[in-house]
Parts: C-alpha cells; structure tokens; sequence
C-alpha cells in the first residue's frame, strides 16, 4: 500500500502509455483532418459536441461507479484485517490467562499455532506457498507443516486443530467449560473473518464492468477531437490526453483497488500487518527477542 504520495506525472504517463499514445493520435488525426479540409476549402470535418458531452457525463457516473465499488471491496478487506488485529490479540491473551501454568506447553504451542495461522492466511490470499514461508515455519512444528501440505484449505485446518486441543485441555480439567465458550467465540470470529478475505479474493467484479469502460472511453476518445477541433487546432492533442486520461486514471483505480490482497503497490499491506499481530502475541507471551515491525520503503510503499 502506499502510504506517501511521491509519484509523479511522468511515472502516471508511463503507466497508461499505450492509451496515452491512441488518444494523441486521435487528437492528431482530427487536426490534421481539420487543417486539410481548411486548405481544400472544403466544410470542416467536425462532429456537434452536446451528443459527445452527454456521452462524457454518462460515462463519468459509470466508471466512478465501478471505482466506487471496487473501492468498497478494498475497504472492507481492510476492515477484516483490522478485525483479524484485535481478534489475535483477544484470543492470545485469552489463551495465556485461561490456561494454567501446568500445561505451558500447550499454551505456547497454541498461540504460535495462531501467528501462523495469521501468515498461512496472508500467503493465500496473496496465492503464495505458506509452505515456503519463512514466519510460517517458525511457529509450527515440523510435523504440523508436514500435515499442512495438501489440504484444500490450510487455515480451516490450523482452526480447527486448536477447537480440538482446547477441547481436549477442557475435557482434562485444564480449562473451565466458560472459558472455552469465549475461546469458541474467539475462533468463530477468525472464521468470520477468514471467510469475508476468501469471498473478496474469489468473486472478482463481473468483467462487463471494466469492458464496457474500456470500449466507451476508447470511442470517446476517437469521437471527442472533433468536437473541439475547430477551436482549439493542435491544442486538441493535448486536450483530448487530459480528458481521456481522466477517465482512464478513474477506471483504472477501480481495477486496481478490486483485489485488496495483491502484491500490487495498491494492494493491503498484509505482511505489515501479519508482522504486527506476530510481534504483539510473541511479546504477551514473553518472547525476548521479536522481529521489526515492518515501515514503508524508499518509494513510500508498505507491504
């Protein structure tokens, strides 16, 4: 994500340099055609420019819209992740005072299970290998990532394998039947919020929206010269980038922001987050030495 606004109109011009350059040419064709038709002496090759601003404002309400909407997905993915911070702090602490002294072990193994749990959720949503990941092998046991490897649904699995070892801790008297109903409102909560990251992640924006955009903004831009042409002349060039481009840019922030989980520099800053709740568990817990939490790159960006 990111945090500090240090772009610049040269980086947003490379970004969009391909619908850049169609809407200089198109600019360029409707002066040159003006200009011809000026020295033939024939009537100028114009086009009314009421239809083509009704256009304009018709497709503004409907890019923004899409925008609107993806920005509202990228909202609420950050809002999980909020809820998923201070569901990970309640649960660990609960896990630390509920449990007695005489099971530790146990303790410890459940709330390193829980950081890890919290970084196999951020690897999928970014379709990484939780496998693979360094946080992740440092709370689970060689043979809890060994049973890992194949499941359909990895944190479903850490999930419920704590269910059962606090049931199993209740059931040995280890654990007042109370307090395990709290724990059980603890992990119902994770799945809640486990279950809203998947739903973002695996139901996209219906692809009409960014298609009809696309294909309007593009007509428009073949269409808008020659309504302006006859008094701007070559300034239309200009004119016509600024225009599109500002559609484009609108569109363009809504296809972005669709997937709040991506490695995109607009995406969640998910590892900061996931460092945030490791770091927060660990140190309840009494461990000494805790990685950084993460800050912004040179360019601005947390990830």
């Amino acid at each position: 994500m990111m945090v500090s606004n240090r772009g610049s109109v040269l980086a947003l011009l490379r970004w969009q340099s391909k619908s850049v350059l169609i809407y200089a040419a198109a600019g360029g064709v409707a002066a040159g055609l003006f200009v011809a038709t000026e020295q033939l002496g024939w009537p100028p090759f114009t086009l009314p420019i009421i239809p083509l601003s009704i256009v304009g404002a018709a497709l503004g309400i409907f890019v923004s819209f899409r925008t609107n909407s993806a920005y509202d997905r990228w909202w609420e993915g950050r809002k999980l992740w909020g809820r998923l911070i201070n569901t990970s702090r309640m649960f660990s602490t609960q896990a630390l005072a509920y449990l007695p002294d005489e099971v530790e072990a146990d303790r410890t193994r459940i709330v390193h299970r829980h950081a890890a749990y919290v970084h196999v959720l951020r690897c999928l949503l970014r379709r990484q290998d939780p496998l693979e990941d360094e946080d992740v092998a440092q709370h689970l046991s060689a043979d809890e990532l060994e049973a890992l490897r194949g499941r359909s649904n990895m944190t479903h699995w850490l999930l419920d394998r704590q269910q059962r070892e606090l049931v199993a801790l209740s059931d040995a008297g280890h654990l007042d039947p109370f307090r395990l109903a709290s724990l059980d409102r603890s992990i119902m909560h994770l799945l809640d919020i486990q279950g809203g990251c998947e739903r973002i992640k695996k139901t996209p924006l219906p692809r009409g929206y960014g298609f009809i955009a696309e294909t309007l903004i593009l007509y428009f831009s073949l269409l808008f010269p020659f309504t302006i042409v006859d008094e701007l002349h070559l300034l239309v060039i200009p004119a016509n980038v600024l225009v599109c481009l500002s559609f484009s840019l609108i569109s363009e922030a809504g296809r972005v922001l669709e997937d709040p989980f991506t490695l995109f520099w607009n995406g969640l800053p998910l590892m900061a987050m996931s460092r945030t709740i490791d770091v927060n568990v660990m140190e309840v817990m009494g461990v000494a030495e805790l990685p950084p939490l993460l800050k912004p790159d040179e360019r601005g960006i947390l990830m």
